[in-house]
């Protein structure tokens, strides 16, 4: 599409016919659709067959609002306006070195670019983070509380990917932990199971994995971490809690016996 944007004669079926040409029959995604969906007030140019289900598309005006055509002047002022609000929504994108010692203008900067630029900034800050993701879903086409639509639940749960991600899930090691985390919080269900003094993160890892009796599929080593089938840090948090209960109960008894032997006079060990 940006190709085209440049082409001085490049119209909406031009770009329409290179891009049937260029995926039609080779791309298993990419569907052509037939004369009649061609047709009408509505044509659909072409159809891409998403996990949720084919959708079609049509190309009209795509060119025009790619470029999104707005002179350079216009945009100057609008950035300079006292209102900040206005200013920053007019403020000119981050602009990546094209690898020739310039940058892009302005007037090369397409809708297609600064979408491809901040998904690779989404990817690299997503990428360095732990993300949680909230799902919406509609309970019903009623927009009434306490009535939920199971089917209607359950079709949307499949299309945006939430049964196949808890399926990934089940079958890989979810759950991860840093070496030195991992022998942190759970040294209390196995004390004895690592030396004093011991600093290697891996072994030390391994001495207690040994000591805790988890099988060999729960679990994988790798450079840093250690990798936990679903279930296992469930488990693992279980014993601990109980363990440290158990301590501390141990601690109460003593205080205890301390205070009533300081009341009654006498001494107590």
């Amino acid at each position: 599409m940006d190709e085209e944007c440049i082409m001085p004669k490049a119209t909406d079926q031009t770009f329409l016919t290179k891009l049937i040409g260029a995926h039609s029959g080779k791309h298993p995604k990419f569907v052509k659709p037939s004369a009649k969906s061609a047709m009408g007030a509505n044509p659909v140019h072409f159809m891409v067959i998403h996990y949720a289900g084919e959708v079609g598309y049509n190309v009209d005006g795509w060119l025009d609002k790619n470029k999104d055509p707005l002179n350079e002047n216009v945009v100057e002022l609008f950035v300079k306006s006292k209102d900040p609000v206005f200013s920053k929504l007019f403020e000119a994108p981050e602009v990546a070195s094209t690898g020739r010692g310039r940058k892009k203008g302005g007037s090369f900067q397409t809708v297609a670019m600064i979408h491809k630029q901040a998904v690779e900034h989404l990817l690299t800050t997503l990428q360095s983070t732990t993300p949680h993701f909230i799902r919406c879903i509609l309970p019903n086409m009623k927009k009434k509380n306490g009535i939920i639509e199971a089917k209607l639940v359950l079709e949307q749960l499949r299309c945006n990917g939430v049964l196949e991600g808890i399926r990934i899930v089940r079958k890989g090691f979810p759950n991860r932990l840093l070496y030195q985390e991992f022998v942190q919080r759970y040294t209390i269900l196995a004390p004895k199971a690592i030396p004093p003094g011991f600093v290697d993160g891996m072994k030390a890892t391994e001495k207690l994995v040994e000591a805790l009796n988890l099988e060999s599929n729960e679990y994988r080593m790798g450079y840093s971490k250690i990798f936990l089938r679903a279930g296992v840090i469930g488990a693992l948090e279980d014993k601990r809690d109980e363990r440290v209960k158990e301590v501390l109960i141990g601690f109460q008894t003593l205080a205890r016996g301390w205070l009533a032997g300081s009341v009654s006079g006498s001494s107590w060990t």
